[in-house]
């Protein structure tokens, strides 16, 4: 997982919901994506690092 020197980790979907479950598209609300190749800079934390292994097929952890 690539992480900042700021303790940040910025995250974008890369792939569509459709055919996902149900809790996984509650998990990417959750990390406040939306739309297809939203991004957001979050704090980086156990929560999200854990948010984000789950959703490993859909997102992409970037520089």
């Amino acid at each position: 997982m690539a992480k900042n020197e700021s303790g940040t980790v910025t995250v974008r979907l890369v792939k569509g919901l459709r055919g996902t479950q149900s809790r996984h598209r509650l998990s990417v609300k959750a990390l406040g994506l939306g739309k297809l190749n939203s991004v957001r800079t979050l704090k980086d934390s156990p929560q999200v690092r854990g948010l984000i292994n789950q959703l490993h097929y859909l997102v992409k952890v970037e520089d």
